[in-house]
């Protein structure tokens, strides 16, 4: 029986714990970085300054705005807002080689510009790209949520691209400044000359002026307004953004008056009739008066005695005593 040392069999086991250990090295080499605040990172990371370190195979999703990888081997990707891409690192057959790549896009839109080499891939649910040859990749590439794809090689030194089915063996070539679509991520059904932009978005911009003119507009440190401010009453009210308020009333004890008056058939005022009193008011106003100055009730006039009435009796009486000549 031959006893072996442990020496010797940890020394028989290092080439192959040596190989383990390089792969490893070489997998987690860092794939480049992206802000925090810009987009959420799921996977192997180091945050450091505000900054994630994406490491092996990590996935950004942008936030509202577009996110931009730093890539480390030169260039960036740029995320657009909401979108979704998968970032996967693999081994370079030479050290001075930059790190291949994979990206992978479920849906949303990407501008990549870096060095590319035969080793990139770039994917989308139904096609794949590699590169025809090494050179400047300058790609703007879109996926909507039905499969159409939009691609843009853009720049005349840009190398060509060989697209292919996932699942078929259809293949189509993508020369240098080509601009095509892919309805439903079919290589059967291509739109040649597509006109529509595969990038980013334009984002919105507030300049100064508007922001002088919107003063209340979210994002400039003012208080959005509210609808009743934006419609003031009567447009709040009848376009229902805004309560109809009660009519206020006078609190019992309180002085005040009622003002009644008739119309003739003539359609004039009848002068005089007078303001009826209410129970409880200490002092009431005429119609044609008003309240005192202070808020006291002006003092009605002295009441006129009445007239006395004169029947057909007192006229006869007063034609006999013109007879004899009492009058």
């Amino acid at each position: 029986m031959v006893k072996r040392k442990a020496g010797a069999v940890w020394m028989s086991r290092c080439p192959f714990l040596l190989a383990a250990l390089c792969g490893v090295a070489s997998a987690q080499q860092p794939i480049g970085t992206v802000g925090v605040q810009d987009a959420t990172v799921a996977g192997a990371l180091v945050i450091t300054n505000g900054r994630a370190v994406l490491v092996g195979s990590t996935t950004v999703t942008a936030r509202d705005h577009a996110a931009e990888v730093a890539l480390n081997r030169g260039g960036a990707v740029r995320v657009c807002a909401t979108s979704g891409l998968h970032l996967t690192s693999g081994n370079s057959a030479a050290a001075a080689s930059p790190l291949p790549l994979m990206l992978a896009l479920d849906r949303g839109a990407i501008e990549v510009q870096m060095a590319g080499t035969t080793s990139d891939v770039v994917m989308t649910p139904d096609l794949r790209f590699t590169l025809g040859g090494d050179g400047p990749l300058d790609l703007q590439l879109r996926v909507t949520r039905n499969g159409d794809t939009c691609v843009e090689n853009r720049g005349a030194k840009a190398p060509t691209l060989r697209v292919a089915e996932q699942f078929g063996n259809t293949t189509y070539e993508l020369r240098a400044g080509q601009h095509v679509l892919f309805e439903h991520g079919n290589l059967k059904e291509v739109v040649d000359h597509e006109s529509s932009s595969c990038g980013c978005p334009p984002e919105p911009v507030m300049t100064v002026a508007d922001a002088l003119l919107n003063p209340g507009a979210v994002g400039n440190g003012g208080t959005a307004k509210t609808a009743a401010e934006e419609h003031p009453f009567p447009t709040a009210v009848s376009e229902g953004l805004a309560p109809v308020e009660a009519v206020p009333q006078t609190p019992a004890g309180a002085v005040h008056a009622q003002v009644t008056a008739t119309l003739n058939s003539d359609g004039e005022a009848d002068s005089t009739t007078e303001p009826a009193p209410v129970a409880g008011s200490k002092a009431t106003a005429s119609a044609a008066g008003g309240t005192a100055a202070g808020g006291a009730a002006a003092p009605l006039p002295a009441a006129q005695p009445a007239a006395p009435k004169r029947g057909l009796f007192h006229a006869v009486g007063r034609f006999f005593r013109r007879l004899v000549g009492g009058e």
